[in-house]
């Protein structure tokens, strides 16, 4: 997957972290268990605003999610993932949300005009990290899937 680059003054606040420098390792291991998401195995280091991950996943999905867990929080600028997947696929695009974006106005934009409805795809591509549709913030970055 590679560098993926995030907007460090937006995300998820977690403790010990700043605009100028991200959580601990520790810390951000913690953010990605919150998901859901399994860190045995994963090592996670942070060089001021750029984290690295290396380890293992099950699928490119997860490994993408881990990846935005780690990026969509307040002082990560970039995570280079280096995360072998058991069960490769094709990896998803991602967009880095704007001001006034809603999930419909997304999926109209990198669908297609007339495609607003699949919003839906683009949340529940992004679930756990989403919790419900209407709540995404600038400077987030989401996994955009493709359409099957």
């Amino acid at each position: 997957m590679g560098l993926l680059s995030f907007i460090k003054g937006a995300g998820e606040k977690i403790f010990g972290a700043s605009e100028a420098q991200a959580a601990t390792a520790d810390d951000l291991k913690k953010e990605v268990e919150k998901h859901g998401f399994s860190t045995e195995g994963l090592d996670i280091q942070v060089d001021g605003d750029k984290v690295t991950v290396k380890g293992n996943a099950a699928t490119t999905e997860d490994a993408e999610k881990i990846a935005l867990a780690l990026g969509n929080t307040i002082g990560v600028a970039a995570v280079e993932s280096e995360i072998a997947v058991e069960t490769p696929s094709e990896e998803a695009r991602f967009y880095t949300v704007q001001k006034g974006d809603t999930l419909w106005k997304v999926a109209e934009e990198q669908y297609g005009a007339g495609k607003g409805a699949k919003y839906t795809e683009i949340f529940e591509a992004n679930k756990p990290l989403l919790s419900h549709p209407d709540k995404i913030y600038p400077g987030q970055v989401l996994r955009i899937p493709a359409l099957v």
